[in-house]
């Protein structure tokens, strides 16, 4: 997804020319954020993603996305390295966002709104790949 991002950031912005060199080139990863100035589509995925989590968390536990957040299939995984659950992932993009103490912030609906608004003006999940 972050490729295609930039990809469609590339056309859009255009080559631009390079007075050192006399030639024309293709703009960077990092001058394309700077020129942007928006969240990439991974941030945005991973606010959601923790903002969906903050939201289940403070359900009833009689409800039914609760109960499908924690229900245990009783299967066995495949051979090989696991595949990344949903689970893992918001575990990974809280460590980011609230380090340690993550976990006891999301019942404060208050105090987790503004941990999300932070990482968000923050740009705390942009992790550009350079």
């Amino acid at each position: 997804m972050d490729i295609f991002e930039k990809k469609v950031y590339r056309s859009v912005l255009g080559p631009v020319y390079d007075n050192e060199k006399e030639n024309w080139r293709i703009l960077t990863n990092n001058k394309i954020y700077a020129c942007v100035k928006k969240p990439t589509i991974i941030e945005t995925i991973r606010l959601h993603r923790l903002h969906w989590f903050g939201h289940v968390q403070r359900m009833e536990e009689n409800r039914i996305p609760k109960r499908v957040l924690y229900v245990n299939l009783g299967t066995t995984r495949l051979r090989g390295r696991p595949r990344n659950r949903w689970q893992d992932e918001v575990r990974e993009d809280g460590r980011i966002v609230g380090g340690e103490g993550w976990q006891e912030k999301v019942h404060n609906k208050e105090e987790w709104k503004k941990l999300l608004r932070t990482a968000r003006n923050r740009r705390i999940l942009h992790m550009p790949v350079d």
